[in-house]
């Protein structure tokens, strides 16, 4: 039998073997390889734990080995594979031998009474170790359900001292995955189907119907949906635009389980996994304040902690009042923007996270908020509001697929009474379900991911809808980016449709929607 446990340290962490040595001597317990604090007081816990489990500690001079070396090993999750690997030495020491041979991951924090207490990273633990060869865990059994999330894992969720150690020689213990009969086809908890795709439950204050008036952004955000589209949305202050966008999640597809366990990994790692919810279909959507620093966003650390770009990860950042937020914040999302990964660098070591997220933004025209207004005046100099954009830029701008303007209803003539609302939630959601099945279909993938060359494979265009596409790049000045955006929106927009082909409405939709901002100050 081979004790394991884990040492987090970025997206993938490692395993750690836990070796004991009883031998001759003054009775004392020495813990080597590079532990820090929390894994050196794991001493007095455990040695605490196993008197009050009613277990006889060993009375040699016991050495305890974390490897590798050169390591550091961070947290309170060594309590319990300690404490075992204690018990085991001395019950072969003592004679017994009826131990499983097979390698075992052990995680848990020890109470002094001996209870086991729930440590993070779970989920990222055992997808190492299984990913390793290492197919039976003994975890916490708060932690057992995100555990058992890995498919062929023979997992024990174990409460106490006592309970963990008899695991080690009863194989009756163990549950798997494969017999809790979870499957892709199931409806996750929490969601409604439409048309076989599955979304979130409508949660109060989650439907569209509620909105008045704001019929361009709210088609802006279907085709966000659809596609995996970034947006940006300007308006004055109180049009409404932060409002829409905080509904996106009730149109965003669940995850599908691929997708999921990337997600849920990260989430394990930030210590943030919901006891209710093991595996994390709902994709995230991050809300980070405008005081957010580049580390916050980005991550970093001594353990190189995940960013709210890799926690929004297959789901949504959504940076609200987007121009107050610091301009080398803004900067950094280009690069992950593009490549769907982040890469973090400490004390000689490096960790690559995902972070293909989809970035929606709300900004307002100017820093008055006023530019454009008809019944209040700006006080902005044209400069400022140069200079306001510029914090921007334009290679930035030209990441984001969708550009819109949310115009102030209320400042309109005729607009005093109450509007209804034009569209509902399901019927965004009916279009939505429509689209994502012809990607999948199609290329797998979202619209908003294709390639150059599968840009050229899923998105060809006629005649007419090239003339479109031509007049504008000559008209707005289109970059190849915008132009490669401009021919994936026409994609989504084709294919909430229903179309095979892209037409040239759909391509003049696209075209539309991309302009704005083109020169970095909003065409009012």
């Amino acid at each position: 039998m081979q004790i394991y446990s884990f040492s987090p340290f970025g997206y993938e962490g490692a395993l750690v073997t836990v070796e004991v040595d009883l031998r001759r001597g003054i009775p004392a317990t020495d813990i080597v390889g590079l532990a820090d604090g929390a894994v050196k007081e794991s001493r007095e816990r455990m040695q605490a734990a196993i008197r009050n489990s009613g277990f006889e500690y060993p009375p040699e001079r016991v050495l305890i080995s974390l490897s590798p070396a050169d390591l550091r090993k961070e947290g309170a999750g060594f309590d319990l594979p300690v404490a075992l690997g204690v018990l085991a030495a001395k019950a072969i020491a003592d004679g017994r031998n009826d131990f499983l041979t097979d390698p075992v991951l052990i995680m848990g924090e020890l109470e002094l009474s001996g209870n086991v207490r729930a440590v993070k990273g779970i989920h990222a633990a055992v997808s190492t170790a299984a990913a390793c060869g290492v197919m039976r865990c003994i975890v916490p059994v708060q932690n057992a359900d995100e555990a058992r999330e890995i498919s062929g894992v023979q997992v024990y969720g174990a409460d106490s001292l006592e309970n963990a150690f008899r695991a080690l020689s009863d194989i009756s213990f163990y549950e798997s995955r494969s017999s809790l009969g979870t499957g892709e086809g199931a409806v996750p908890a929490g969601c409604t189907e439409t048309d076989g795709i599955f979304f979130p439950e409508i949660a109060p204050g989650y439907e569209y119907a509620e909105l008045k008036g704001q019929k361009q952004l709210v088609r802006a955000l279907q085709i966000a949906a659809a596609g995996g589209h970034n947006l940006i949305a300007l308006g004055a202050p109180g049009c409404g635009k932060t409002m829409a966008i905080q509904k996106f999640p009730a149109i965003n597809p669940v995850l599908t389980t691929d997708e999921a366990q990337s997600v849920t990994r990260i989430w394990s790692l930030a210590g943030l996994i919901k006891p209710s919810e093991p595996l994390i279909r709902i994709p995230p959507f991050r809300i980070p304040h405008q005081t957010a620093s580049i580390e916050g966003i980005c991550g970093g650390g001594p353990t190189c902690r995940p960013g709210e770009i890799s926690l929004a990860h297959n789901g949504v950042l959504f940076l609200d009042e987007a121009a107050e937020f610091r301009s080398s914040v803004l900067q950094m999302l280009r690069v992950p923007l593009e490549n769907g990964t982040i890469t973090l660098s400490r004390a000689g070591r490096s960790t690559t996270y995902p972070a293909r997220f989809q970035l929606l933004m709300a900004v307002n025209p100017c820093p008055c908020g006023n530019f454009g207004s008809h019944s209040k005046i700006c006080l902005c100099s044209l400069k400022s509001i140069e200079q306001y954009w510029k914090k921007f830029s334009a290679p930035l701008l030209d990441r984001i697929d969708l550009r819109v303007f949310v115009e102030n209803k209320s400042e309109e003539e005729g607009e005093i009474e109450e509007r209804p609302g034009f569209t509902t939630t399901e019927e965004l959601r009916s279009g939505i379900a429509r689209a994502v099945k012809a990607q999948r279909k199609r290329q797998g993938i979202r619209n908003a991911r294709l390639s150059p060359q599968e840009i050229l494979d899923f998105c060809p265009l006629d005649a007419d809808a090239r003339k479109v596409l031509d007049n504008a790049t000559l008209r707005y000045g289109f970059s190849p980016r915008a132009i490669s955006s401009c021919l994936k929106v026409a994609r989504t927009i084709a294919d909430l449709a229903g179309s095979k082909d892209i037409s040239a409405e759909h391509m003049t939709e696209a075209t539309d929607f991309h302009k704005l901002c083109c020169n970095l100050v909003p065409e009012l």
